[in-house]
């Protein structure tokens, strides 16, 4: 049995048909960045940040993993498998994934304005009660938001995806621009020798390490390449 660890960013998603902040068209052309997916933005206009995160939900009701994300879930018959995702919907886990770390958070959660990180504060949304209203009222007593890392907050999981990589077998990057920090670091943590698989569709930057290889293709195909690949070394 190998470690296999994944890091997954929002091109392991678009497939799934959820849209992104950076790509052309979508839903969310209307926002900018910096008001709903940063801490001050949502100190200046709870409510408006409040509703973005509403809406995202409901478009999560609306999509379902795709076969990325489902031979993730498979290599966990043969292999010890951790994903690390910049992404903050749940398709790895309703695609059967069982040791998921997000990064950026989780979207259907809910948690406390003023202890974001108290996992006793943070409450799981369901499909009967997706909505955070202004006035819904953490156990502390404090306004719910929604459980997600945004520009201006700590990154409190990204120890724990450092530890789960030091000893690992193999590393995969799917969909994640390598742009991003504190997860692009995360490179740097991965043993020495191991192999490293980028799976993208488009180039990610000039100056790749020479020790990844590159499989230039969407989530779904990148990871049929893999899995083979993966598959065939038992």
């Amino acid at each position: 049995m190998k470690k296999v660890v994944f890091l997954t960013g929002a091109g392991m998603s678009v497939e799934s048909g959820l849209s992104t902040f950076r790509g052309s068209g979508g839903m969310w052309n209307e926002y900018k960045i910096e008001d709903v997916a940063s801490i001050e933005g949502y100190e200046r206009n709870p409510a408006l940040v409040l509703e973005f995160y509403n809406k995202r939900r409901q478009e999560l009701l609306t999509v379902a993993p795709n076969e990325g994300h489902r031979l993730i879930a498979e290599l966990e018959k043969h292999n010890e498998v951790v994903v690390v995702t910049q992404n903050v919907d749940d398709l790895h886990e309703r695609a059967g994934s069982t040791n998921v770390i997000h990064l950026h958070g989780e979207l259907m959660k809910a948690t406390s304005t003023d202890s974001p990180n108290n996992l006793s504060y943070v409450r799981t949304l369901n499909q009967e009660n997706l909505e955070i209203k202004i006035g819904d009222k953490a156990d502390d007593g404090s306004q719910l938001r929604p459980y997600i890392v945004w520009f201006g907050e700590a990154v409190p999981m990204m120890e724990d995806a450092v530890l789960a990589l030091r000893d690992a077998d193999a590393f995969v990057i799917i969909g994640t621009s390598l742009n991003v920090y504190p997860a692009a670091g995360l490179l740097n943590y991965a043993p020495a020798g191991i192999p490293i698989y980028l799976i993208d569709p488009n180039d990610v930057q000039p100056y790749l390490p020479a020790r990844i290889k590159v499989i230039k293709s969407g989530a779904s195909e990148g990871m049929k390449s893999l899995f083979a690949l993966l598959s065939g070394e038992h």
